[in-house]
């Protein structure tokens, strides 16, 4: 299993998320890195080991551009494979990204209007560059307003999954930069339906890591205890999730 660090970028900063209350969210304080630049974040875990990075543009899920720029400096500066969530929904904008030295797309239920996108990302460009979120608020499943399919998460999956997608984000925004602990109900039944699972929300700290990895799950996403010292390098090196 392996550790995916996080940033989230906002008004072209690394912020702290919280519970997905984003008009609070504030600047990144951190004891891994002393800048709120995205850049200068991902450069801090690059040099603890890190080869993966996930970046959630909230600038573009929220409406407004894509912050390409900053993709492409921290690509270009850093090497890190970048898993983007920019609220990608259509094939355009997918493009622009995965020509931009974007690894895997990720495809969020949030911000997805039309189903069709996903099967038509699909035959272009494999399920080795897209990953679906299933985005949770609680118990329910964020989807944008007049989505036309599946409100059941798992009936959700199920119809992504014959599309061919492989790599499924569980994400529960409620949990997000809590500590809580991750949810585990929809979780479980994920990992029975044979397909690759990310969990990011509520991890608080090695010991859930090591029970997540012998749950089955492929990968976490994690920020907020990585930040606060709660989860250390020598732990993840020590158990070779880095």
């Amino acid at each position: 299993m392996k550790v995916i660090p996080v940033i989230d970028i906002l008004n072209g900063l690394a912020v702290h998320a919280v519970r997905g209350r984003r008009q609070e969210y504030q600047p990144l304080q951190s004891s891994l890195c002393k800048s709120t630049k995205p850049l200068e974040v991902a450069k801090a875990f690059k040099t603890l080991g890190f080869s993966d990075l996930y970046i959630a543009d909230l600038d573009a899920i929220t409406g407004s551009q894509v912050n390409f720029q900053t993709l492409n400096c921290i690509a270009d500066e850093t090497g890190l494979r970048l898993m983007v969530d920019a609220g990608v929904a259509n094939l355009e904008t997918a493009e622009k990204l995965l020509g931009n030295r974007v690894s895997k797309i990720i495809v969020g239920t949030e911000t997805l209007e039309n189903k069709g996108f996903v099967g038509e990302a699909m035959r272009i460009w494999g399920n080795d560059r897209i990953i679906v979120s299933l985005d949770f608020k609680g118990e329910k499943v964020l989807v944008k307003l007049g989505f036309k399919g599946c409100k059941d998460p798992l009936c959700l999956l199920g119809e992504f999954r014959r599309m061919g997608v492989l790599d499924f984000i569980v994400l529960d925004l409620t949990r997000v930069g809590s500590c809580e602990g991750v949810n585990l109900d929809f979780l479980k039944k994920a990992l029975e339906e044979n397909v690759n699972v990310y969990v990011g929300g509520g991890v608080r700290d090695i010991d859930d890591l090591i029970w997540l990895e012998n749950l089955g799950v492929s990968g976490v996403l994690v920020a907020t205890a990585l930040h606060s010292g709660k989860i250390s390098i020598q732990d993840l090196k020590k158990n070779k999730m880095i």
